[in-house]
């Protein structure tokens, strides 16, 4: 029997929930890691990218005339542990957006994530992602995928630099204020337990991604209310 929730804003996680976590950590990471040195060595100038570049070399124990291979060296340790370090997302993104803009990535949804965005967004439903990946990483993602571009279903984009770290409760009272809405107006999608308890913590309403062959496929999900795929339940407009 398919579960009815009620709300006003569907917030998502990406990586594990929308796309398989070997897209992300395969393919996206293969195209990116060899071109982090020469894009920090083609935008000395760029604003983000020097912000970027500095907070990886004090955040890496690095000195501040460090060179790019030395940077790029601490961007690849981090990469290999999957740290969500904000300045190495930032950089990640922006190699994305021009991937993507120029045809080289195009993400994959799963078969049940397209229905189920444009079902939501057709029948009133607001819709936000709350990721890891940098804003414009996301934006990117989202503007050329195995669906077309569904970059004009989502109103509000979020991450760890705007919003702050995914499994704590604090970062999800500001994106519900930043959406204007109460916690329990709000549902979450995350295929990892420890985000669900930082959303619930805040009241939010939260449902488990529980995918076959993902890593987090066979975890405890505890309390929250557990699914397979978007099929499995029903999101309705209050």
């Amino acid at each position: 029997m398919t579960a009815t929730l009620t709300a006003r804003w569907v917030v998502l996680d990406i990586e594990g929930t929308l796309t398989a976590t070997s897209y992300v950590h395969v393919t996206l990471y293969d195209y990116a890691r060899p071109r982090l040195g020469p894009w920090i060595d083609e935008h000395p100038e760029d604003p983000e990218v020097a912000a970027a570049v500095a907070e990886i070399k004090e955040l890496g124990g690095l000195p501040a005339d460090a060179s790019t291979v030395d940077v790029v060296r601490v961007l690849h340790g981090w990469m290999d542990a999957d740290r969500k370090i904000a300045p190495l997302k930032t950089l990640q993104g922006l190699i994305w957006q021009r991937g993507y803009a120029e045809g080289d990535l195009t993400t994959e949804f799963f078969g049940d994530v397209a229905p189920a965005l444009r079902s939501w967004h057709e029948s009133g439903l607001r819709l936000a992602v709350f990721s890891s990946g940098s804003v414009a990483g996301q934006i990117a993602s989202f503007s050329r995928t195995t669906d077309g571009d569904v970059t004009g279903l989502f109103e509000r984009h979020f991450d760890t630099v705007n919003a702050g770290p995914k499994r704590e409760a604090p970062s999800y009272r500001a994106i519900a204020s930043a959406l204007e809405a109460e916690p329990g107006d709000i549902v979450f999608f995350s295929d990892v337990p420890a985000e669900l308890d930082g959303a619930a913590a805040d009241g939010w309403q939260t449902v488990g991604l529980a995918r076959e062959g993902e890593p987090f496929g066979d975890a405890d999900f505890g309390t929250h209310r557990t699914i397979r795929t978007f099929d499995e339940i029903k999101v309705v407009p209050r």
